[in-house]
């Protein structure tokens, strides 16, 4: 490898993702010159909230225990010998602890003099405390907090999510920092760098700050930190880049290795010009294609020109893939802009609660009886309510899981003969939902024919999440670094108060739309034959990236999957309007579904809480037309 190359790897996803690839990571050759791990979602940081809400103030784990106890262990001999650094936000809401954590681990293995740890803070706008209300998080913030627009970076309020009032109890608020503070614990040492809240792409943008040494001087600043920013959002899911969740997963499993049961996780090998390679370790199942890469690149943005990063605005319009190599694709053609004022923020608070349950039904119309048996259990509540004197649900979902719930209207008249009822419920009140807990599992032997038990519901809080936006000059990334924590505040790169990235974007090449013309006779094939997809989430808001198989189909998606196509086909799901950008480099269209989670993954009451499986929906449901001698020869498998 070239000096002027350095090796990423992610080994995590999410928290829970497999423990054993770090080890897989740790051990490929070249050695890597950093190991990252994402173990923050939203819905994770509502878990470690929600947690420590239910402690009451008394000392716990807010961090990622399992990065602690499970995985470091195991890499800290290798990391001696390689030089390997670490990278992670394992430390969720208290970096301090999983600090102290860490170093006793170092000095269990006889290495606390070795190896130095570093952590990054400032991302806790609720500095500590278990729950706050939104007035007095405004006025601790001189009423700077706001909410976040996916479809406008300047008009704030434009299809935003719902913010907390002083009725719901805020139990976690943290700014999404950005990768100086990353690279300056980097600079001061430390080999193993743990964060809180950043954006997940910092992670690996830290670490090329730090080695190549970027100055914002330079006319190609803002470009190199958006390729970086990229490459981290590329491996930041892990498996995502490598053939996992990918459209034709088939070609998963006729690659050798092990497919599935063992998928090599990925690398970024980035050079000193800002391009980078995406590949994983040898001898690993998965793939890595211009087409699993492009998955991963449209999977949870927004608009592709305005992918906005604390330290940069990155434009994905004309990135362009080249396969270099078996399992090797070269990306280029990131651009960069100067950042935003603000910093988009993850909050979390307390609305009502929400309970689930569940039971197995087989037999003839598994379906229609799962329907009815949920109708009944709601009207059966809502009947000892109103004799008790209880006002109604909130919000009742039933769903017949297996016969084909998801994609509600365009569900295929085929009966199915095996399904899982589930019922959901929320109430503002907990001990409505016992009521609720205890007239489930009865319908086994009062219901309808063919029912089984399947778990016990829980009542839980409802929690919800919001994004919001508050400006950079309120929020102070600190580094602590070492045994003595040897502190010190990042300053902010200087961003755009002008706020020209508010304006339309550059123009790029448009994808053209076919126009019919006389004498050629179109078809229709389903939206899966001739492209890709791949869905994702952030709050309230789904995307569905969609991606040509051929640049020869394009006029043709881009003529039949319009905007009113997509909304029509998810009108079940979306209740906001639903926006299309192009990536014309990629291929590729990106949907924005606003409006269309039930409220966001952690208070959604549907099965597909994130959205994961929306792409699939339009892939298998939705049909393009094109002329009959553009049809592909083979049709794609489901």
């Amino acid at each position: 490898m070239s000096k002027n190359t350095v090796r990423i790897g992610c080994y995590s996803a999410f928290w829970g993702d497999s423990i054993e690839a770090a080890v897989q990571l740790v051990e490929s050759q070249p050695p890597l010159d950093y190991l990252t791990a994402d173990y923050l979602a939203e819905i994770t940081m509502g878990i470690f909230a929600a947690k420590r809400l239910r402690r009451g103030g008394e000392p716990g784990e807010d961090y990622v225990g399992l990065f602690v106890k499970d995985t470091l262990p195991d890499l800290l001999p290798t990391i001696a010998k390689t030089g390997t650094k670490i990278v992670t936000n394992a430390g969720a809401l208290d970096p301090f602890t999983c600090k102290d954590a860490i170093e006793a681990v170092l000095k269990e293995q006889g290495l606390e003099d070795k190896i130095k740890v570093a952590i990054v803070v400032g991302d806790d706008l609720l500095q500590g405390q278990a729950a706050s209300m939104i007035s007095d998080v405004q006025e601790q913030y001189g009423n700077q907090l706001q909410s976040f627009s996916p479809l406008s970076t300047t008009q704030h309020t434009i299809e935003a999510d719902r913010m907390p009032s002083d009725d719901h109890s805020i139990i976690s608020l943290n700014a999404y920092l950005g990768a100086g503070g990353v690279a300056a614990a980097l600079a001061q040492g430390a080999q193993i760098v743990i964060t809180g809240r950043t954006v997940d792409s910092a992670l690996t943008v830290g670490p090329l700050m730090h080695e190549f040494g970027w100055n914002p001087q330079d006319p190609q600043y803002h470009n190199l930190l958006a390729s970086a920013s990229l490459a981290g959002h590329v491996i930041e899911c892990g498996c995502h880049a490598t053939g996992g969740n990918f459209t034709d997963w088939r070609l998963v499993t006729q690659a050798g290795h092990g497919g599935y049961s063992n998928m090599g996780y990925p690398i970024v090998e980035f050079d000193r010009a800002g391009h980078f390679t995406v590949t994983k370790p040898e001898n690993t199942g998965g793939i890595v294609t211009p087409a699993t890469v492009s998955e991963q690149i449209l999977y949870e943005t927004m608009d592709p020109a305005r992918y906005i990063m604390p330290e940069v605005i990155v434009d994905l319009r004309q990135v362009k893939l080249e396969q270099v190599g078996q399992n090797r694709v070269k990306v280029t053609g990131t651009k960069g802009l100067p950042p935003t004022p603000w910093l988009k923020c993850c909050g979390i608070y307390i609305d009502t609660w929400q309970s689930s349950g569940d039971l197995f039904i087989a037999g003839e119309e598994a379906k229609e009886k799962a329907i009815t048996i949920g109708h009944a259990i709601r009207d059966r509540c809502s009947a000892i309510f109103r004799r008790r004197g209880i006002e109604d649900f909130i919000a009742f979902n039933v769903e017949a899981i297996g016969g084909e719930s998801l994609f509600g209207p365009n569900a295929s008249k085929q009966s199915s003969r095996e399904v899982l009822l589930r019922v959901t419920a929320r109430h503002r009140n907990p001990g409505a939902l016992t009521i609720f807990t205890r007239e489930v599992n009865p319908m086994v032997t009062s219901g309808a024919p063919g029912m089984g038990f399947y778990g016990l519901p829980q009542i839980l809080p409802n929690m919800v999440h919001f994004p919001a936006l508050i400006p950079k000059t309120l929020v102070q990334t600190k580094v602590l670094v070492g045994k003595n924590n040897e502190e010190s505040t990042i300053a902010w790169q200087k961003w755009d108060d002008a706020l020209t990235f508010g304006q339309a974007p550059t123009p790029v090449p448009a994808i053209p739309e076919y126009k019919p013309e006389k004498g050629t006779p179109l078809v229709k094939t389903k939206l899966i034959n001739v492209a890709l997809g791949r869905s994702g989430d952030k709050g309230d808001v789904s995307n569905i990236g969609i991606i040509a198989r051929d640049p020869r189909f394009l006029p043709y998606i881009k003529r039949s999957i319009t905007e009113d196509a997509v909304g029509e086909f998810m009108r079940h799901h979306c209740h906001g309007p639903v926006k299309r950008y192009e990536l014309p480099g990629l291929h590729a269209f990106n949907f924005v579904l606003t409006h269309s989670l039930g409220g966001g993954g952690i208070t959604s009451m549907i099965v597909d809480r994130q959205g994961k499986a929306f792409a699939q929906l339009c892939l298998s449901g939705l049909e393009v037309e094109l002329p009959a001698n553009l049809l592909p020869k083979e049709q794609a498998r489901l």
